[in-house]
């Protein structure tokens, strides 16, 4: 597939695929359709119907109806919902529909897509997203992997996307995000257990001033806020593609204790429902103190 088709359509539309459509649309100007389970959300219907039509996106009522027609499809959904999104969009698939599972899941859960999307006639390609996508967007850096990525990539670049080939077997792209993101998602989480105690013995700024000493490269304020703030904004998505990790941890026959203690972190954070509020570490670090002892005191 030299040339981009004239139809595009999401699963799912969060902060990923917004990203994504909106950079798109910079050069392509075919038709975006997209489905989202808030759709059938009252209280989610109207900020979904916004933030679509802001990217030039057209909001389906249903997965069947986004898919139906469109030869290329971005799977953008929760780690635990990418089986479930394949399984509801196959029956509805064309013939070498390309399907790009951008979720963060074990390798296992990809090849268990895969082999839906392939019975019904599609084309799987593991697609692991490397970084946030703001500030890039739709060039936000992609690790491919499949048996078949060759239209794949040229679809990809074509849309203005940072393709890297990781492999020719579905599972490898998203084995090296999964090990990753111990080390990512695990700086939050240690992050948020030293920062807090830390905060809460009011030793906070010694203990920071001892950390930017051992590594002055590193500016350890700043870095620890940033951590904060993606617990507290996307620790429930973290806390989903941990699991994953945990998962593929154990497919490997290796203790995944790590991995459940960041799992841990990043939910309970993300219960408090708490947005970034300011840049500082300081108020971050007490709004969530605050909503812990709050949470902590209810019967």
């Amino acid at each position: 597939m030299k040339h981009l088709p004239e139809r595009l359509a999401t699963i799912g539309f969060g902060e990923a695929a917004e990203a994504f459509s909106s950079g798109w649309r910079e050069t392509y100007h075919g038709g975006i359709a997209c489905f989202d389970v808030k759709v059938s959300q009252p209280e989610g219907r109207a900020g979904l119907e916004a933030r679509a039509s802001g990217s030039g996106v057209t909001t389906a009522e249903t997965a069947a109806e986004a898919v139906a027609g469109a030869p290329v499809i971005f799977s953008l959904v929760t780690a635990d919902q990418a089986l479930i999104a394949a399984q509801e969009c196959a029956p509805y698939l064309g013939s070498g529909v390309l399907w790009f599972d951008c979720n963060s899941c074990s390798p296992g859960t990809k090849r268990q897509a895969a082999q839906t999307i392939e019975a019904a006639g599609g084309v799987y390609v593991d697609v692991a997203v490397m970084a946030p996508v703001h500030p890039k967007r739709h060039q936000t850096p992609l690790l491919v992997s499949g048996p078949q990525t060759g239209a794949a990539v040229d679809v990809l670049e074509a849309l203005g996307m940072k393709p890297v080939l990781a492999g020719d077997t579905v599972g490898q792209a998203s084995s090296i995000k999964m090990f990753r993101s111990v080390m990512i998602k695990g700086l939050e989480a240690l992050t948020g257990e030293c920062l807090l105690a830390a905060r809460r013995a009011g030793v906070e700024r010694d203990v920071l001033a001892s950390l930017q000493a051992s590594d002055p490269g590193f500016d350890w304020t700043a870095r620890c806020a940033y951590s904060l703030e993606r617990m507290m904004i996307h620790g429930e998505r973290r806390a989903a593609e941990m699991r994953e990790v945990s998962r593929t941890i154990a497919e490997l026959e290796l203790p995944s204790r790590m991995s459940d203690a960041i799992t841990e972190w990043q939910a309970q954070i993300a219960e408090l429902q708490l947005d970034g509020g300011t840049a500082d570490l300081g108020d971050r670090a007490d709004r969530i103190l605050n909503a812990l002892s709050a949470d902590t005191a209810m019967p």
